[in-house]
């Protein structure tokens, strides 16, 4: 239902609301920043304690988690104290499940600062990075800063876990031998698909300070003997003869020019049977206000206004493919927000 068909919905507050969004964001990221919540770990604690051990106004820090609070990130006692709710554990750093490295990256400069931007995006049709550097690659930057590269990765492996579980339940890779991951970060989705299916063999592939990155914890995996690892550019080569080849979230990172290039040079890669395996969010073709929609578009905006890529409906995936000499064969939904993009030699 939209709002103007709800009587119960005040026009005027719900544009007051989309204004503000970004002040529980950038609150979000601060306190990820100063490490509150690890702070607190499963105590509660004063603001006074708090801002001593952050070196912060006491006053100031207390506006800021009672901001959080009206949100549910924290619990604010009686007695003034602070707590962290079942959200708020999330921004924890070493806990199952922590969520505070995509809080730092999605709440903090690297991404905000590029939404500061957004008219220049809107004008150009092009990142926000571009204005400074017309020739700037927003990857090849990850490797001059090792530690917002550190973090991106740990921000990318804090969702793959919902994200092995929706594609292995939804998509049978015991049919194949040995499966590339091309650009497949530190090795956490692959790492998970080869511990659902012991028969399979895998190959990371990406970016050598990627690779040297990931090789240390993968070397000590329990999937090691089936997992090789590869670098390069994608632009270049991958790993050739392979059964298999994915692209999680890799495709909606480039404009059309780009992800065809990426996607020839996995076709060339590809042996006749080979199938190659989209892993993304399909665009609804019409959207509509409801939360699933939501989550498309804004992240397909967030795609224009920092990598210069963008989402994609299934009739765009089907003539991106065939222009890269591929045939969209089907898609597979999962019971998460990506489906399984599958395709074959053309």
């Amino acid at each position: 239902m939209s709002a103007d068909a709800r009587p119960d919905v005040n026009p005027g507050m719900v544009l007051y609301q989309l204004a503000t969004g970004h002040y529980q964001a950038r609150a979000l990221g601060l306190i990820a920043k100063l490490g509150i919540a690890d702070l607190l770990g499963d105590e509660r604690r004063s603001v006074q304690e708090l801002a001593a051990a952050t070196q912060t106004h006491t006053d100031a820090l207390r506006r800021v988690l009672r901001l959080l609070t009206s949100v549910g990130v924290f619990n604010e006692h009686e007695d003034g104290r602070f707590s962290l709710t079942d959200v708020g554990r999330g921004l924890r750093a070493e806990v199952p499940g922590s969520m505070r490295s995509m809080v730092l990256l999605y709440s903090g400069e690297f991404v905000q600062n590029r939404w500061g931007e957004l008219e220049y995006c809107v004008r150009t049709g092009q990142p926000a990075f571009k204005r400074d550097d017309p020739n700037a690659d927003v990857f090849a930057s990850f490797a001059k800063d090792p530690d917002a590269a550190a973090n991106f990765d740990k921000a990318m492996a804090s969702l793959v876990p919902q994200v092995i579980a929706a594609v292995t339940g939804a998509y049978d890779f015991s049919v194949f031998v040995t499966l590339v991951d091309v650009g497949g970060g530190n090795g956490t989705l692959l790492s998970g698909i080869l511990s659902a299916h012991p028969e399979l063999s895998g190959v990371l592939f990406d970016q050598p300070h990627v690779i040297d990155r990931a090789r240390p914890a993968l070397e000590a995996s329990s999937v090691a003997a089936r997992l090789a690892l590869a670098s390069g550019s994608f632009f270049e080569s991958v790993p050739s003869g392979k059964d298999a080849y994915l692209l999680k979230h890799i495709i909606h990172d480039w404009t059309d020019a780009e992800a065809t290039a990426i996607l020839r040079i996995c076709r060339d890669a590809m042996p006749s049977h080979a199938r190659l395996l989209i892993v993304e969010g399909v665009y609804p073709e019409r959207i509509t206000a409801s939360p699933a929609a939501q989550g498309a578009a804004a992240n397909d905006v967030n795609m224009l206004v920092n990598t210069g890529g963008r989402q994609r409906s299934e009739r765009e995936f089907r003539a991106l493919l065939a222009g890269s000499g591929l045939a969209l064969t089907r898609i597979v939904p999962t019971a998460g927000e990506v489906s399984v993009i599958e395709a074959t030699l053309g």
